[in-house]
């Protein structure tokens, strides 16, 4: 019992916290790490940055998503199956431990 209010006081600092964000920031636009580092890649070569895959096969295989939805969709598609595996092994190893 103790364990678990401890999670719903986490729980509910974590909620909390996020729409704290949002309140605080409610212009801002939520952007990856790729973004912020094409930015300052940009900013350090003043644009002339060229990929140093340039033609090779690994352009060829380059998998670039149709727009911001499925970029957005396969992101939350990663950050579940994340989720399902965390689940799983803390759910064993909790299961394991009542067992024995």
């Amino acid at each position: 019992m103790k364990g678990e209010a401890i999670f719903a006081v986490i729980a509910i600092l974590f909620v909390a916290s996020f729409f704290y964000g949002m309140a605080a920031n409610p212009d801002s636009e939520f952007g990856g790490a790729d973004g912020q580092a094409e930015d300052v890649i940009a900013e350090i070569t003043d644009g002339e940055y060229e990929e140093w895959t340039g033609d090779s096969w690994v352009n060829s295989v380059k998998f670039e998503p149709p727009g911001g939805e499925t970029e957005s969709l396969l992101f939350a598609l990663q950050a579940a199956i994340g989720a399902l595996v965390l689940g799983y092994f803390f759910g064993y190893y909790k299961g394991k431990g009542q067992s024995e």
